[in-house]
């Protein structure tokens, strides 16, 4: 798999922006507003905000282990993901896991796929955990009965419009990013190519950082995809280092489409400090909206209104993006517009103080 350049790289000795004043610094006020509403502790969450019909789903697949030692790891991974779904009060599918003397869970993932609706708002999360193969033209993902191929699982997945995540934790997975990548959709891969064919341990960390509050990197109150795949890497790699031990995985993440991915180094906190030469977008601005377990603000909010902080959120951040390009005064007029509309979002559930400062879409 082809590998992306980077045009820049942003280091952390930059000068300090001058001190803004007017209606540069009443906007530093207004993104403290916005944000800290987002991650207010003492909102009172409906018990259920949402209906079975607006729930996320999750299908976990649990693939054919083969030695006792995988096959407890990957049961493992499926508790926590377990676990996980329970806090977020979302539609679970488990299977490789239920019936033990199963031998086609090929069917039974395909007509999984086959009974979710294509269209809609409610994302759909696909997590495959176990081992894969690669045999220098085509991936597969290991199952009990038939194996999966990165080709068939595209086929399967091309009617889907709703937002997708698929996250491919087994060894050689890395082949199924390109095949998979598309629009409003999230591909993660615990290799970067199929020639990475050891044990993985990315998919254990990945599972536990979702409930994890040091996985918070933006300090928003809940754990966005992206947060979870950047705290997962980061262990995998500390694991090697501790060990003294090459590195036999290298996971990467795709979200713009592009289907070249983008590794966990490329970010700093959940920013991304390395751009690619190409015109495209930079991977991540999509996964920063997936969460599993929403916020306590974020469980107030309609459907409707999820979908448009999202679309607002993701416009700040290419709004940011393009900083250089405008002139100030336009730059910081354009993000007030935004902000106020993120702002009036939440304040109809709370009449609470803003909380402290939040950073991960500061305007400067």
């Amino acid at each position: 798999m082809s590998r992306r350049v980077f045009s820049k790289e942003f280091s952390g000795d930059e000068p300090s922006p001058p001190r803004r004043t007017g209606l540069i610094a009443a906007l530093g006020s207004l993104v403290f507003v916005a944000f800290a509403l987002v991650s207010l502790p003492g909102l009172n969450a409906r018990a259920d905000s949402a209906s079975p019909a607006e729930a996320t789903t999750v299908i976990v697949v649990v693939g054919a282990a083969g030695e006792d030692e995988f096959r407890t790891n990957f049961i493992r991974q499926a508790e926590l993901w377990e676990g996980a779904c329970a806090l977020a009060r979302c539609h679970r599918v488990t299977l490789g896991v239920q019936d033990p003397g199963g031998t086609n869970d090929y069917a039974a993932l395909q007509q999984t796929l086959a009974a979710e609706p294509n269209d809609g708002t409610t994302p759909l999360w696909l997590v495959l955990i176990g081992h894969g193969t690669f045999d220098g033209t085509e991936a597969k993902f290991n199952l009990r009965g038939p194996d999966v191929s990165s080709t068939e699982l595209a086929l399967w997945l091309k009617p889907f419009h709703r937002p997708l995540a698929v996250i491919d934790t087994a060894s050689a997975s890395g082949p199924f990013l390109k095949t998979l990548s598309a629009t409003n959709r999230v591909v993660i891969t615990a290799t970067r190519s199929g020639h990475e064919q050891n044990f993985t341990r990315f998919g254990t960390y990945l599972a536990e950082a979702l409930t994890q509050p040091e996985s918070d990197l933006d300090k928003d109150g809940q754990v966005s995809l992206l947060e979870a795949f950047l705290s997962a890497a980061h262990r995998v790699s500390e694991f090697y280092k501790a060990e003294g031990r090459l590195a036999t995985e290298h996971a990467l993440i795709d979200d713009n489409g592009d289907g070249l991915g983008t590794p966990a180094d490329w970010f700093r906190g959940s920013r991304p400090v390395k751009k690619p030469k190409e015109t495209t977008a930079v991977d991540g601005a999509v996964a920063q909206q997936f969460h599993l377990i929403p916020g306590e603000a974020d469980r107030q909010l309609s459907t409707e209104q999820r979908t448009r902080r999202d679309e607002l959120v993701g416009a700040i951040l290419q709004h940011r993006d393009r900083k250089a390009e405008l002139a100030e005064d336009d730059y910081y007029r354009q993000l007030e517009k935004l902000l106020l509309e993120l702002a009036h979002l939440y304040t109809p559930v709370t009449n609470s103080p803003p909380a402290k400062p939040l950073s991960p879409l500061e305007a400067p």
